[in-house]
C-alpha cells in the first residue's frame, strides 16, 4: 500500500529536481574538437639565387596568382628590390607575368586585392636614395600600386595618393570601398620609438587614392591582416612587438575598434575564412634554450582562431628568415598555402631564401 506524499515533501522534491536540472544545464559543454590539417605536396615555387620573401596568394579569373619580393642584396632595405608576380593554372607550374621596382626605393611586402573587376598589387616602398643607404626615415615611406584587368597588361607602378608617411600592408574590399593598412609614426622614429607607431585604416573608392578612416592600433602598430565578415564586421589581426597578437573588431563606418589580446607572438600575420573556421598563419617562436639570451627560433605556423584563442594545427618546413604566408581556400576541406623560408641550401651548402607552396587538407 502506497502512502500519500505530504504536500510539503512533494514541493521539496520538485524544488530539488529543478535545482538539479539547472545545475546540469549550467555545466560547460565540451567544445567540438578543432579539425586537424594535413600539409601535403610541399614544393619550391621560386628561387633565382636572390633573397625571395614576403608572399601573398590569390585566385582570380580561374588562375592562381603569387607575389613576393626578390632582392639580390638580401633581406634589408635596398633599392635593388623588386616585386615579382607569377601565375599558374594548377599551382604546380608557375610563370612570371610581371616584375617591377621603384627608383631609389625598396619595394617589399606586396599584397593582392581584387576590387572593381581589377587585380591590384600594393607594396611598401621605403626611401633609400641615390646613396643606397640601408637605413631610412620612416615618415618618407610611400605606398605604390599596380593593377590589371586581364592579368597580362599591368599599369605602371604609381605612388598611392594619401599614403605618404605610411608603410602599406594588406588590403581588403567590401562593396564599393577598399581598405588598406598603413603603419606610421606620430613622431620621429629615432626619438619616439615603436611606442608611437600606429596602424591606420585607409579607405579608397578607386584603389589608388586613399584617405584616413581610423586607427586600429594607437600604439605598437604593426603588420595587420584584414577580413570582412558577412554582416560587415571588419576583423583585424595585428602583430605587435610583444609576445602577443591583437584581434580588433569594428563595425561600419569603421571608426571605433574593440581589441583583444591573443596569446603568443605572431609575425607576418594572415587571416582567412576556411569553411566554418578562421585560419591564421604567421611566424611563431619556439621555446628558447635555457642558456639563450634572446627569443627562440621562428617557424611558420598555422593556427585556428577559436573565439579569442589561437590553436596550433601545423608547422611548415621553415627556419631562419621565414613566414608571411598567403592562403586560398579551394573548398571547405582543401586549400593552398604560400610562404617563404631559409631552411634549404644550394649546391654549395649556402642557405637560400625561397618561395614555397603546399596543399592543405582538413580532416575530417
Amino acid at each position: 500500500m502506497l502512502l500519500p506524499v505530504p504536500p510539503a515533501l512533494r514541493s521539496l522534491a520538485l524544488a530539488g529536481a529543478a535545482v538539479l536540472a539547472l545545475l546540469a544545464a549550467s555545466r560547460p559543454v565540451a567544445a567540438a574538437a578543432a579539425p586537424a590539417v594535413r600539409v601535403e605536396n610541399i614544393r619550391r615555387a621560386f628561387h633565382n639565387g636572390e633573397h625571395n620573401a614576403f608572399t601573398d596568394l590569390i585566385r582570380w579569373r580561374g588562375q592562381f596568382w603569387l607575389t613576393f619580393r626578390s632582392c639580390p642584396d638580401g633581406h634589408g632595405v635596398y633599392a635593388s628590390a623588386s616585386v615579382v608576380i607569377l601565375t599558374s593554372a594548377d599551382a604546380k607550374t608557375w610563370r612570371q607575368v610581371h616584375r617591377f621596382s621603384v627608383a631609389d626605393r625598396d619595394t617589399r611586402d606586396p599584397h593582392f586585392l581584387v576590387f572593381k573587376d581589377r587585380l591590384f598589387v600594393y607594396t611598401g616602398a621605403a626611401y633609400v636614395g641615390k646613396e643606397k643607404i640601408r637605413g631610412t626615415e620612416w615618415n618618407a615611406h610611400f605606398g605604390y600600386g599596380t593593377s590589371t584587368a586581364d592579368g597580362t597588361a599591368w599599369t605602371p607602378a604609381q605612388p598611392l595618393e594619401g599614403t605618404y608617411g605610411h608603410y602599406v600592408w594588406r588590403a581588403a574590399a567590401s562593396g564599393d570601398r577598399a581598405y588598406l593598412i598603413g603603419r606610421r609614426f606620430r613622431g620621429h622614429m629615432a626619438v619616439s620609438g615603436r611606442a608611437t607607431m600606429e596602424s591606420a585604416l585607409l579607405e579608397s573608392d578607386d584603389g589608388f587614392r586613399w584617405r584616413f578612416r581610423s586607427l586600429i592600433q594607437e600604439t605598437d602598430g604593426n603588420e595587420t591582416a584584414l577580413h570582412f565578415e558577412p554582416d560587415g564586421t571588419l576583423l583585424a589581426l595585428c602583430r605587435t612587438s610583444a609576445d602577443h597578437a591583437v584581434l580588433a573588431r569594428s563595425r561600419p563606418p569603421y571608426e571605433t575598434w574593440s581589441r583583444t589580446q591573443l596569446d603568443g607572438y605572431l609575425g607576418g600575420p594572415m587571416l582567412a575564412r576556411w569553411g566554418d573556421r578562421y585560419l591564421v598563419g604567421g611566424r611563431r617562436r619556439l621555446p628558447a634554450p635555457p642558456t639563450a639570451k634572446g627569443p627562440g627560433q621562428g617557424i611558420t605556423t598555422l593556427l585556428w582562431l577559436s573565439g579569442e584563442r589561437l590553436e596550433k594545427i601545423a608547422e611548415l618546413p621553415s627556419s631562419g628568415d621565414n613566414s608571411y604566408p598567403g592562403f586560398v581556400a579551394l573548398d571547405d576541406r582543401r586549400g593552398l598555402l604560400s610562404w617563404y623560408s631559409t631552411h634549404e641550401k644550394d649546391a654549395d651548402g649556402k642557405p637560400i631564401t625561397a618561395i614555397y607552396v603546399a596543399d592543405l587538407v582538413r580532416t575530417p
